[in-house]
């Protein structure tokens, strides 16, 4: 008997060895590549590398100075509240058709968004795997379903990609696209050596420096600033990360990325607004990193600043990446909206909102906090 249970923890282990070796295999090529060649000397000319990396417009710390200590004491803390309590209510099929001429969008969770602007479709973000790391045994889990496969997108005109983080540049999502699209991606400088690793054509990779553009189907997308950071290993800011202006002949849409608040978005609404819709990042934010993600309040500022009509939030509500409660980013942003009046698109995920209707937020989010604590009288 004694052999026989011997025997099976052997067995066991060679099968969990066998599964590690095998999650493991695919960790070389989800770190991507590194520029050379001529894309290097692009990234070595652009006026926002010097001494070996890329810089902000504005000088952005990681995590502030003396808060790193009481980090890992407040992710043990509260950490039920940083999930919902309930299903996230998802939308498969959108009763709101695409706007043929307008401006429309389809949000399906943290930044990932389809946006529909004069009859083209351009994807911003995609991310379909149910974790954001290298490794799908470990990191970020998905905390709501995809409201839709990834193969049940339609012909997109476009993909863009802020930077290279995993909750933004996804392998999986990239080759599958690259499978079943024929859309070209646009990348900020360097990115472009991460999608060549994985099997994306050099003609579907156009790689854009802040304040320059490209015309893909009939649209102008303009590559602007961001007050970030970028890097899938330990190594950072070898890649440029960014935001991104989107303009068709009537109609504007501007994609913050992953940003923290700085003076920059006044300069670019002058420059590209005034914008019909933008997509404003309003989770993940804490006192720790203030310089690198805003926090709600000031993505409503950002959004004022670009001239914005329609403010659709993203970056929230899929991944559990900051301190802060599920919900909080949105109700904060609600408060913030109706005292800055400032018209707000909050979809469900996978719903479409048209940006020329009168947008009626609907608190859905509040179907997620689970039944109220029980009272005593």
């Amino acid at each position: 008997m004694a052999g026989i249970r011997s025997a099976g923890r052997l067995v066991a282990g060679g099968l969990a060895l066998a599964a590690a070796g095998w999650a493991l295999r695919d960790v070389p090529a989800e770190l991507g590549g590194k520029a050379e060649g001529e894309r290097l000397a692009r990234v070595h000319r652009s006026p926002q590398f010097r001494d070996g990396a890329f810089h902000n417009p504005v000088p952005a710390a990681l995590v502030a100075a003396g808060s790193a200590p009481g980090l890992i004491a407040d992710l043990l803390r509260d950490r039920d509240l940083r999930r919902p309590a309930a299903p996230v209510p998802l939308v498969a099929t959108p009763t709101v058709p695409q706007s043929p001429h307008g401006v429309s969008a389809v949000w399906y969770g943290h930044a990932s968004t389809l946006v529909e602007i004069e009859g083209r479709r351009v994807l911003f973000d995609p991310v379909w795997s149910d974790r954001v790391s290298p490794l799908q045994l470990v990191g970020p889990r998905r905390m709501h379903p995809l409201p839709v496969p990834l193969a049940a997108l339609p012909n997109v005109d476009a993909v863009v990609i802020s930077h290279d983080h995993y909750d933004h540049l996804d392998r999986a999502t990239v080759r599958a696209l690259t499978a079943t699209q024929t859309a070209p991606f646009l990348v900020p400088l360097g990115i472009g050596a991460h999608l060549e690793r994985w099997n994306v054509p050099a003609d579907r990779i156009v790689e854009l420096d802040w304040e320059e553009d490209a015309t893909v189907a009939g649209l102008r997308f303009t590559a602007t600033a961001a007050r970030h950071f970028s890097g899938r290993t330990l190594r950072r800011n070898d890649t440029l990360w960014g935001s991104w202006v989107v303009a068709g002949a009537e109609r504007r849409v501007f994609y913050a990325g992953d940003s923290g608040y700085f003076d920059g978005y006044a300069r670019i609404g002058a420059a590209h607004g005034p914008f019909d819709l933008t997509l404003m990042p309003i989770g993940a934010y804490s006192p720790s990193w203030p310089d690198i993600h805003m926090n709600p309040e000031e993505a409503v500022a950002a959004h004022l600043d670009l001239g914005g009509k329609v403010l659709l939030p993203v970056h929230w509500a899929t991944f559990d990446l900051a301190l802060h409660p599920w919900a909080e980013p949105v109700d904060r942003l609600w408060q913030e909206a109706k005292a800055k009046d400032v018209r707000l698109a909050i979809p469900r995920p996978g719903d479409r909102v048209d940006t020329d209707d009168a947008v009626q937020v609907s608190p859905w989010w509040e179907l997620t906090r689970g039944p109220d604590p029980v009272r005593t009288h």
